[in-house]
């Protein structure tokens, strides 16, 4: 465990108030190492209890300030948080990630005192969730180029247009919408960011069936939607400044160590142990390996934390976000290897733990900007390798391919 450091929060201390409060049963499945179960899914109503306990108490964002609702605490103590409540299982569901991760952030960052007051107690409480209007069907890893356009209208805007990828949106009351404001500028130039209410009339969100048969990613349609100028976040024309933000965080958010941010490999590792394949060289090396890129990944983060903008700014993200989804990736198909032939099929049809686990990890390469994406980052703003060659640069969107 943790040691403290003077004035700081120790592993000890958050394990002890997690085990005080979760029941036995939850206890024995983490103990177990039962990963792909979900307790929470289990012992439904000790989750709610539970939740409501973390969320009292701030540790459900324990690094945003007290009077947003979060502990006050700093990158290493709220890191030392997360991890705990990842190894038990208990942080909130995974609907919750893109309101605490991305959304929150960028309200803070650039919301008005009415707009943090109006917004940031209920994704604190986890009463909301909100989901990301971002990608389009033209505009997924060009997001720049998106098409939804929003035209000033009186004291507010009207919204028309497509979303894809969209996660959680079947669930969330609110999402933050990307939108071009101004189509003559060039394309980086005129977006504008909003706070939708996803209840607002003309919104019509259709969830999409994934390869493991569940429907968080959603497509969204915006048919004349009326948005006032309230909910506008930050400057018109500035929403890519505002988008940068928010996928920066993303970005992070999806770079902890498996454990925290990917497919957990303590599990795998204590399936192997009991199965025996852990006295197999070959599976032990391939063990051995992936604990130590974790152990890497995590000392990695803890350094980009403590210097505060990280290594390269935003780019930092990328880096880790690039290691981590493609370690849970090889943390998915080792555990599936080890599960054996029973892994692969059910009499029921429905999806092992393992084969879920595999099936569910080949999103995480796309999912919060593609490895591809990530390499360009990290070759252009680390390694000050040329940028790569744009016919549209400087162009007005309007006058820019699209297809």
């Amino acid at each position: 465990m943790a040691a403290a450091r003077e004035g700081g929060i120790t592993a000890v201390a958050v394990e002890d108030w997690v085990r005080s409060r979760l029941p036995a049963q939850w206890l024995d499945a983490v103990a177990a190492g039962d990963g792909p179960i979900d307790p929470a899914v289990a012992y439904p109503e000790a989750a709610r209890v539970f939740h409501a306990a973390l969320c009292e108490r701030g540790w459900a964002v324990p690094d945003w300030p007290r009077e947003f609702g979060g502990a006050g605490l700093d990158h290493r103590d709220a890191a030392t948080v997360a991890a705990v409540l990842a190894r038990y299982r208990c942080d909130l569901p995974g609907p919750y990630f893109v309101s605490r991760t991305l959304i929150g952030p960028t309200i803070m960052q650039w919301g008005s005192a009415e707009q943090h007051e109006r917004y940031l107690p209920g994704i604190a409480g986890g009463r909301d969730i909100w989901c990301q209007l971002f990608s389009e069907p033209g505009a997924g890893s060009d997001l720049a180029s998106l098409s939804t356009r929003a035209r000033r209208d009186g004291e507010g805007w009207v919204v028309h247009g497509q979303k894809v990828w969209s996660s959680f949106a079947n669930l969330a009351g609110y999402g933050m919408l990307l939108a071009r404001t101004d189509p003559d500028v060039p394309k980086h130039a005129g977006i504008t960011c909003f706070l939708l209410d996803m209840s607002a009339p003309g919104v019509t969100v259709r969830p999409l069936r994934q390869l493991t048969g569940t429907e968080h990613f959603c497509e969204v349609f915006l048919d004349g939607v009326v948005v006032p100028d309230a909910a506008r976040l930050g400057p018109a024309e500035e929403g890519w400044r505002v988008a940068l933000s928010t996928l920066g965080a993303e970005r992070s958010g999806l770079s902890g160590d498996s454990e925290a941010g990917g497919v957990a490999l303590g599990p795998v590792l204590a399936r192997a142990r009991r199965s025996g394949a852990w006295r197999e060289p070959g599976a032990r090396d391939r063990l051995t390996d992936l604990l130590v890129l974790e152990r890497a990944l995590e000392w990695t983060n803890r350094r980009a934390g403590v210097a505060g903008a990280g290594m390269s700014g935003a780019a930092a993200g990328s880096i880790t976000k690039l290691a981590q989804s493609e370690l849970s990736q090889r943390i998915a198909e080792l555990d599936f290897e080890l599960a054996g032939p029973g892994a692969a099929y059910t009499e029921t049809g429905e999806l092992t733990p393992a084969a879920h686990g595999l099936l569910d990890s080949r999103r995480l390469t796309i999912a919060g900007g593609t490895s591809e994406i990530q390499r360009n980052i990290i070759a252009e703003r680390v390694l000050g390798l040329d940028r790569e060659l744009d016919p549209d640069r400087g162009q007005p969107w309007s006058r820019t391919r699209r297809g």
